[in-house]
């Protein structure tokens, strides 16, 4: 699995929320956390349990659509180029239905979502996913880092604090957990109603 990171902010993006998505309806989640966590299985199942949203992998669409100039040898992964991924979700998200899974989440457009969520999972948990996809120890040990400093979940509130949009923050570190995420995400999908 590659993973991707951000380095390079964006100049030419306008400032966040100064295109209103107003009228969507149906709402779009944001469902971000440190790489295995578990967004993209937490992610595909949202959307097989509610009809009202499907499922955008950023880090495929970057993979698929070479959203990226430039390469990081030592991490193995791509630098990807923020304004080429806002470019490619901006048409798909005016829209709506649509939950969005990635790593990252300050430099999306604060008003494109009505929800973001973090995926937190305790470290030893997060080693062991991280070993099984046979990431490098360099890399293991950075991303628990992140998970021990809440990198994502901050970089989240930040994001999105202007905003007012809810971050939920809700652990999977079991079966049972991610149930139970998933269920709440789903009622506020379910429950969702244009501004």
């Amino acid at each position: 699995a590659v993973q991707f990171s951000v380095v390079r902010p964006s100049a030419s993006r306008p400032p966040l929320g100064s295109r209103a998505m107003a009228g969507r309806r149906q709402p779009n989640v944001l469902v971000t956390g440190t790489p295995g966590v578990g967004k993209t299985t937490f992610c595909e199942a949202l959307a097989a349990a509610s009809p009202r949203v499907k499922h955008i992998e950023v880090s495929r669409l970057v993979r698929e659509k070479r959203l990226f100039k430039e390469w990081d040898d030592e991490m193995d992964c791509s630098i990807f180029d923020e304004d080429m991924v806002c470019d490619e979700l901006e048409p798909l998200l005016e829209e709506g239905g649509y939950v969005v899974d990635f790593h990252s989440a300050g430099f999306f457009q604060d008003d494109w979502f009505d929800l973001v969520v973090v995926l937190r999972t305790e470290t030893h948990v997060l080693y062991d996913r991280l070993e099984r996809r046979h990431y490098p120890e360099a890399k293991i040990k950075g991303n628990v880092e992140a998970e021990i400093f809440q990198t994502c979940l901050e970089e989240a509130q930040e994001a999105f604090e202007e905003a007012s949009i809810q971050v939920m923050e809700l652990p999977n570190n079991s079966q049972d957990e991610l149930e139970e995420a998933i269920e709440r995400v789903r009622q506020f999908v379910d429950g969702f109603e244009p501004k």
